[in-house]
């Protein structure tokens, strides 16, 4: 069960890192992001089934992954402008602004 508690903590600080880097300077998503990771924990506490623990250390990981190499933070510039600057663990990825998701959801379906 030693193994198992490394692993989960280690998926936890994994995730933490994840969202500290990609939110740095955003208080509020750094925030929002700790309580959420940790609620999702807690609630996830008293888990034994090997197969269930497995699945969540997976998903724990995909998401650690995913906020690293997918979100990007905008940051509002001089001329009052926001600007993306994608890191090279975002190379490859596609890039779409939140108004072009909003209005394809808008589309008569």
């Amino acid at each position: 069960m030693a193994v198992r508690s490394r692993e989960v903590l280690s998926a936890y600080r994994a995730l933490l890192r994840a969202t500290r880097k990609t939110f740095a300077g955003d208080s509020v998503m750094l925030s929002g992001s700790a309580a959420e990771i940790r609620k999702k924990f807690e609630e996830n506490r008293h888990v034994t089934s090997e197969a269930d623990l497995q699945r969540l250390l997976d998903e724990a990981r995909d998401a650690s992954e995913f906020i690293s190499t997918t979100i990007v933070q905008a940051k509002l510039n001089s001329r009052g402008d926001y600007e993306v600057k994608p890191g090279k663990e975002h190379a490859g990825a596609t890039f779409e602004h939140p108004s072009e998701i909003l209005r394809r959801n808008d589309l008569p379906k």
